[in-house]
């Protein structure tokens, strides 16, 4: 794919059953002060409410500005993301879903700001306030501080105020070829991944200490409000698999082992999932 020259951003936007809060993240992308060309793509997976017509209103009233790729039938998150992110044509992509917004009309043009004055980041994020159902806040750092984080740190588990409504990222075509590998599309935390995957490059994630956008939990969000027993199961999952498709040496292998130990086996032992933890322990013993 070629990046065009004349958009230096694309907001990329997944969305599947979000009409109470869809027009709230359409409207925090539009507010954006830039000097810069963006384009707005929202993946639009074929939902069951009002989400695509809400979304028609705003293709019909914008529609230099704003694309929508819709899915045929439900392909899933992943597979929804990994299509969006094919139809960005910007030279970076601002990542939000669609139950989550923007606060900051500086947003973008910050983040544009660090990462072409700092090519050895890969990665820009900013620290994100978290709402509930009802709009109250959840979450809020009152002291906000520059952050870094290496492939190490997120491989470990370290990558604090990270979150995908926050993140902009090097629309490369490394990062692009994520979505061809078959594994990704087993993950359920596809954010970590999508995070170690850039970042295996040697290029790291910088966070802006300023608070701009909204993470919202509701019922009906992919992780944040499922059960906790399936929320451990998952994530256990994706330690598997990472521990299968990333690479690690000697000291972030017993790093990766204290992890599992700590965290992990004494669930896995209580449901009986011996196999797993026998495969786990003997990847990293």
């Amino acid at each position: 794919m070629e990046v065009k020259k004349n958009v230096l951003v694309s907001v990329c936007c997944v969305t599947y059953n979000h009409e109470k809060y869809i027009a709230q993240a359409v409207e925090s992308f539009l507010m954006q002060r830039c000097n810069f060309q963006i384009e707005i793509i929202i993946g639009e997976d074929h939902s069951t409410d009002n989400t695509g017509q809400i979304l028609a209103y705003y293709q019909k009233k914008y529609p230099e500005l704003l694309k929508v790729v819709r899915a045929e039938a439900n392909v899933g998150s992943i597979k929804n993301q990994v299509l969006t992110m094919k139809a960005a044509t910007g030279k970076y992509i601002a990542m939000c879903d669609g139950d989550d917004f923007w606060t900051d009309p500086q947003k973008l043009q910050q983040q544009v700001d660090f990462l072409e004055a700092h090519p050895e980041y890969v990665i820009c994020c900013h620290y994100t306030q978290v709402i509930n159902q009802t709009g109250h806040t959840v979450y809020l750092n009152p002291r906000p501080q520059s952050l870094e984080f290496s492939y190490e740190d997120v491989l470990l588990g370290r990558r604090d105020e990270t979150r995908i409504c926050s993140l902009m990222i090097r629309n490369t075509e490394a990062v692009r070829a994520i979505g061809s590998t078959d594994w990704y599309h087993k993950t359920y935390g596809s954010d970590t991944f999508f995070k170690l995957y850039a970042t295996n490059t040697g290029q790291k994630i910088y966070v802006i200490p300023r608070v701009m956008a909204c993470y919202r939990l509701h019922t009906g969000g992919i992780w944040s409000m499922i059960d906790p027993k399936l929320r451990k199961s998952r994530t256990i999952s994706d330690f598997q698999l990472m521990i299968n498709h990333f690479q690690y040496n000697a000291d972030q292998k017993k790093a990766l082992l204290k992890i599992y130990l700590q965290q992990y086996l004494l669930f896995n032992l209580r449901y009986f999932r011996f196999y797993q933890t026998a495969q786990i322990i003997r990847s990293l013993w």
